[in-house]
């Protein structure tokens, strides 16, 4: 019998202006942080990050892609820095680099997510790119982020496009989680699926339908509201919590596969997901007004709903999409009834336009 298995952060704090918290909190874990931001975030945040961590605190700027090299070279800032704790300032990529270097040093993890492009920041994984930007491989930490701090004030002044893509991946995961479970798959935990991680997944899925075009309006005015503040939760903890524990099936098999295909690969991770989540719905057989109302409420959040949208024209690129995952996706057999790359590439090949 397969044990179930759940984890998560050990503490996620949430609100306008929960940077202010910051130094207390980092403070706790652990002494001498090391922070990995990128050029960017260090110039709009860096005053105040300093102001919070103190003289203490190492700042290290990061590449723009999280390769292993890139860990290895601020792992090597970190050691001679003596870190006592890592910080991870940033995008989803800054946030896996950082989670590189604290599984080599072992010591604490504290997460600053500055968009809520996808559902990292809560996670065990680091996703490892080449410096072509081909998805390379995903490590595992052994534990979750000790801690998550999202100020929404600062999640609210990122291009609305960010926000969009993090709608996209949480939309997927109420499905994913449903099939893994289904199909007796396991979590990134190697237990099943709880049922505690089904009730999150589905909870994910409702906030992010009812309060997902008011949220956008709040990002775009950059004003925080309850809804966003609803929509920030669902999108990088919830979805977070209920991809880890609830695992995962066809939507994100395919983005092994779109990494492969130019157009695609410069994409957002949750545009992607976005799309992956089309297919795995037209491969489980919902009906036309299904997915309708699931591609207008695409449209009005902003996110692409067809191969086209990302500038793919050519149908050969279905065929590369389809091999790719099916050969590098280790969950994407996560699917009742089982399904045959011949019904997915009919699924995928569906949305070219």
């Amino acid at each position: 019998m397969t044990l179930r298995a759940f984890g998560g952060p050990s503490l996620y704090v949430q609100g306008a202006g929960a940077l202010a918290d910051l130094g207390a909190r980092v403070g706790a874990l652990g002494p001498r942080p090391f922070v990995v931001a990128d050029q960017v975030v260090a110039e709009l945040l860096g005053e105040r990050l300093r102001a919070a961590l103190g003289a203490e605190a190492t700042f290290a700027t990061f590449g723009g892609e999280c390769t292993a090299g890139e860990i290895e070279r601020l792992t090597a800032a970190a050691r001679q820095a003596g870190a006592g704790v890592v910080l991870g300032v940033g995008g989803g990529k800054a946030i896996d680099t950082a989670k590189g270097v604290r599984m080599a040093l072992a010591c604490p993890l504290a997460i600053v997510p500055t968009i809520a492009s996808n559902d990292s920041p809560t996670s065990r994984l680091a996703v490892l790119y080449t410096d072509d930007h081909v998805l390379a491989e995903v490590r595992l930490m052994a534990t979750n982020p000790d801690l998550v701090l999202v100020d929404t004030a600062v999640i609210a002044k990122a291009p609305a496009r960010f926000f969009a893509a993090g709608i996209g991946d949480a939309l997927s995961k109420a499905f994913e989680v449903a099939q893994c479970a289904a199909a007796g798959g396991l979590n990134f935990y190697k237990g099943a699926p709880t049922e505690l991680a089904l009730a999150i997944s589905e909870r994910c899925y409702a906030i992010v339908r009812a309060d997902g075009a008011a949220a956008m309006a709040a990002v775009r005015a950059q004003a925080p509201d309850a809804a966003m503040e609803k929509v920030v939760e669902a999108t990088i903890l919830l979805s977070g919590l209920a991809f880890e524990s609830g695992g995962l099936s066809i939507a994100h098999s395919l983005t092994r596969g779109f990494s492969a295909v130019p157009e695609i690969s410069r994409a957002l991770h949750g545009e992607q997901v976005a799309l992956g989540l089309l297919a795995q719905l037209v491969a489980e057989g919902r009906d036309a007004a299904f997915l309708d109302d699931l591609k207008r409420f695409y449209a009005a959040i902003g996110l692409p709903a067809s191969l086209a949208a990302f500038g793919v024209t050519d149908p050969k690129a279905v065929d590369v999409i389809v091999d790719v995952s099916w050969r590098t996706a280790p969950y994407i057999r996560n699917f009742r009834p089982e399904l045959s790359q011949a019904q997915l590439h009919a699924a995928l090949a569906s949305l070219m336009a």
